[in-house]
């Protein structure tokens, strides 16, 4: 009688492909690390640096306080002007993206390039040609923003429109309703939640994004940021990082409170 080799269980079987992906994982990173010159063990060996800077930073100035309120208020004003802006110019865009809503190939794979295209631009890109084109100030972030927000809410838009049920299209369009009729009747109830909690999502994301984009002379509070870095005055570095972060904090429980209302 010969032997019989046992089968593997299906838990040996997980634990095989689990070291599978984790040595083939492992090996892409030390193949992107290799191959990009990126020294992990200059972390450590520079991280005393990051530490005196940390030491400077536990000092903040709390004078630098009233000085920074305006800014903040209008990095918050920037960010909410511009996803407004961008979620308007949006929703067409969408709706003509969707391809439950728009049959026609050519019309939607025109409109599909565009918003792939303004998404492919880089954040700074848009900030610098808006501050060529209308200077430095609370404007260009604005613009800035609003051109990233239409290239990313128009693409969440239009996947949700063709996640929506089918039924209530064809029974509108059966009763003789036009496309505009469809749309509004059928559509846009569907979707109404999703479209209000991706606003809010990209809203929380453009207050982040506006910090970064002061930099470039776009308004806000990160043009102050700006300074104190660039003049090593970390004691104001640190009240304006801590003031980020309470406002980042506030709008996060803002939109969490939002989206559970609208569920």
């Amino acid at each position: 009688m010969q032997n019989q080799v046992p089968k593997r269980t299906w838990v040996q079987k997980f634990h095989v492909k689990t070291w599978a992906i984790v040595l083939v994982l492992l090996g892409l990173i030390h193949v992107s690390a290799v191959s990009t010159g990126v020294e992990m063990s200059k972390f450590f060996e520079n991280f005393q640096s990051f530490t005196v800077l940390l030491q400077r930073m536990m000092h903040p100035q709390w004078s630098y306080t009233n000085i920074i309120v305006e800014p903040i208020i209008e990095t918050i004003q920037m960010a909410l002007l511009g996803t407004t802006l961008g979620t308007i110019v949006a929703v067409p865009f969408a709706i003509l993206a969707a391809r439950n809503i728009v049959k026609n190939t050519v019309i939607r794979g025109v409109i599909r390039f565009i918003l792939n295209l303004i998404r492919t631009l880089p954040d700074l890109l848009l900030a610098a040609l808006a501050v060529a084109i209308v200077g430095i100030g609370a404007s260009a972030g604005v613009w800035t923003l609003a051109i990233f927000s239409f290239g990313m809410i128009s693409k969440l838009f239009y996947e949700a429109i063709e996640t929506i049920d089918e039924g209530p299209l064809e029974a509108i369009r059966a009763a003789g309703a036009n496309n505009i009729q469809v749309i509004v009747f059928a559509v846009i109830p569907q979707v109404l939640n999703s479209f209000i909690s991706y606003f809010l999502y990209t809203f929380e994301i453009n207050v982040r994004a506006s910090t970064v984009l002061g930099y470039l002379g776009a308004g806000g509070i990160g043009v102050f940021l700006q300074r104190s870095l660039s003049s090593f005055k970390y004691e104001q570095t640190a009240v304006i990082t801590l003031a980020i972060l309470v406002v980042v904090v506030v709008i996060d429980a803002l939109s969490n409170y939002l989206r559970e209302r609208l569920q």
